[in-house]
């Protein structure tokens, strides 16, 4: 028998037993999961723009105030030449 041959024969081992049986407040507790695991993930992504607005805002205090775009001034003045 081929490789192919024995997973299919062991698939249709797997589908020959009878089925667990299922519990009937599954989908309940699925359900509950699913609304948890949304909240988390809402509450995640809140989290994530909160924190990047506080850092967009934390960059334009430091830019307003350092003004890094601006030359800073020499500490000595250049020698003139050609008096």
């Amino acid at each position: 028998m081929s490789r192919y041959g024995d997973r299919e024969a062991a698939v249709r081992r797997l589908l020959d037993t009878p089925h667990p049986p299922v519990p009937g407040d599954l989908s309940l507790r699925a359900a509950a999961r699913g609304a948890r695991l949304r909240r988390r993930a809402r509450t995640a992504r809140r989290v994530w723009w909160a924190v990047c607005a506080v850092a967009a805002l934390a960059f334009v205090v430091w830019a307003s105030a350092a003004r890094p775009w601006e030359v800073p001034p020499a500490a000595t003045t250049p020698v003139v030449e050609g008096w």
